[in-house]
């Protein structure tokens, strides 16, 4: 009786060494967590996992020195046997703290999925969708389009941009005229367009119709497509040149990275616009001109966001939409002789809720369908209205008129850790040649048009064709006239890039 109560005395005093030692183990982690913050997790996992396994095997080995893996007649070296022995020792280590909040605290995330055997796949989607926040950190903080200015930045007219001048030439800061351009332009400036064309006034009564079953707030869904009849009186080739009454910059000034920048752009925390990347020489360099005839469409216009609507919206005006603008840009366009289509659908409001979260993804969709029926579309352009603070209104005056501004949209696929490979654009390049032409020329031709060119880190869909545009024109706060007053030198600048003028 008494050897077999000094055996239960034994296995008990044994066991109280092994959880002395565990309590030692887990209270000295406990004061490395308190006392030091800036030692490496990784590091501190380690050096617990290694003590651990060496003080239980060494205990193991000094109680139960008989006891290994080793079955009689094996003729395992010294060496496995000693490799065993410590992989049981790991193997108990693993039993005994593998639960514990402070090992997985410590612990790698792979091991510890390991380690129980994750049937659940929605634990590994829990890690990666960790992991992806925290290597684009920068796209989850604003990854939309709106700017969200509160007028600090970039409120109105872009300071100092226009037409290029060649080595030689003179900064004409406020010129009336250019060489070979006459101030005798077809369309007049009082009241927008040329009263021949057919086409209303915005400021007339009823001469914007809004789209059947595209108002705000329908929740339907319809693929309304439609295609703009080009004017057979009007030849695609034909430009009408506006004076020069903006500011012009010579090409040495383009040049400058740290000016280009500074005058030119605003670029969002999500995304970095390096030196290898903004270049205006290749910029400039880019060729426009359409390629194809208007015999078949060249321009697609559409809204991921159609539901945007202005400040004048209501049961009496339901037409004050990015829509509405659309149609009005689509007649301007059409007037000039191009064959434009203009999709109407609706890609932001889904099961009678607006959905802005998928609308890129939705609009990817049924933007690809019509190109791919329609390949010879080589414009592509998604009209906007921003998002700005309450107070802001923003409104100039072009051509004698209230005018909300325009601003050129550029997603361009990377965070300042480096490109979204899974949202690779091609056209990346020439998206921005694009936007930096139309730019130059409002703002020589029309000045307080534009705002700066604003830089986010995603595409945004502008890597379907090289001649692709994101514009954004006014804000909630603009009016409806005001926007559509703006469409008017919007396809003026358009034409004259389309043209190669």
């Amino acid at each position: 009786m008494e050897q077999k109560d000094g055996r239960i005395y034994g296995i008990i005093r044994r066991m109280m060494i092994v959880i002395g030692i565990i309590l030692i183990v887990l209270l000295s982690a406990k004061g490395i967590v308190q006392t030091g913050k800036g030692i490496d997790k990784h590091a501190a996992a380690a050096w617990l996992a290694d003590c651990t396994v060496k003080r239980i095997s060494g205990i193991w080995g000094t109680y139960y020195p008989s006891v290994s893996w080793q079955e009689k007649g094996s003729s395992d070296s010294q060496e496995e046997k000693k490799q065993k022995e410590e992989s049981f020792g790991s193997f108990l280590s693993g039993l005994l703290f593998g639960g514990s909040p402070i090992y997985r605290f410590f612990g790698n995330d792979k091991q510890a999925a390991l380690l129980y055997e994750e049937a659940d796949p929605a634990f590994q989607s829990y890690i990666d969708n960790g992991r992806f926040y925290e290597e684009h950190q920068f796209l989850m903080y604003d990854g939309g389009e709106e700017s969200g200015e509160d007028g600090s930045g970039n409120p109105g007219a872009m300071a100092g941009s226009g037409s290029v001048l060649t080595d030689g030439q003179i900064a004409n800061e406020g010129a009336n005229e250019a060489d070979g351009i006459s101030g005798t332009g077809g369309i007049s400036g009082e009241d927008g367009i040329n009263g021949s064309s057919g086409i209303n006034s915005p400021g007339e009564p009823g001469g914007l119709p809004a789209m059947a079953g595209n108002t705000a707030g329908t929740g339907a869904l319809p693929i309304h497509i439609t295609t703009a009849q080009k004017d057979t009186s009007m030849i695609s080739a034909e430009n009408t040149f506006w004076p020069v009454t903006g500011k012009i910059y010579r090409i040495e000034q383009l040049a400058d990275y740290d000016y280009l920048m500074k005058h030119f752009y605003s670029v969002h925390t999500s995304t970095t616009a390096g030196r290898s990347l903004m270049n205006a020489e290749q910029f400039l360099a880019e060729d426009f001109t359409l390629e194809g005839t208007n015999e078949k469409p060249q321009i697609l216009i559409y809204h991921t966001h159609s539901q945007e609507t202005f400040a004048d919206y209501g049961p009496d005006n339901q037409g004050a939409t990015v829509v509405g603008m659309g149609n009005y840009l689509t007649e301007l366009l059409t007037a000039k002789g191009y064959s434009v289509i203009h999709d109407t659908s609706v890609y932001d409001f889904r099961n009678g809720k607006l959905d802005r979260n998928k609308a890129y993804s939705y609009a990817l969709d049924g933007i690809t369908d019509i190109l791919q029926k329609n390949p010879s579309i080589e414009v592509v352009l998604d009209l906007h209205r921003d998002g700005v603070n309450e107070k802001l209104h923003m409104v100039n005056d072009v051509n004698g008129k209230p005018t909300a501004p325009i601003m050129f949209f550029n997603g361009i696929s990377q965070t300042p850790e480096g490109p979204i490979e899974y949202l690779s654009n091609p056209y990346k390049e020439k998206n921005l040649a694009f936007s930096f032409q139309l730019q130059l020329d409002a703002d020589a031709y029309f000045p307080n048009l534009t705002r700066k060119i604003y830089l986010k880190g995603l595409r945004y869909n502008l890597h379907l064709r090289p001649r692709s545009a994101l514009v954004e024109v006014g804000a909630q706060t603009n009016t409806y006239q005001e926007a559509l007053n703006a469409m008017e030198p919007l396809a003026e600048v358009l034409d004259m890039v389309l043209q190669g003028n």
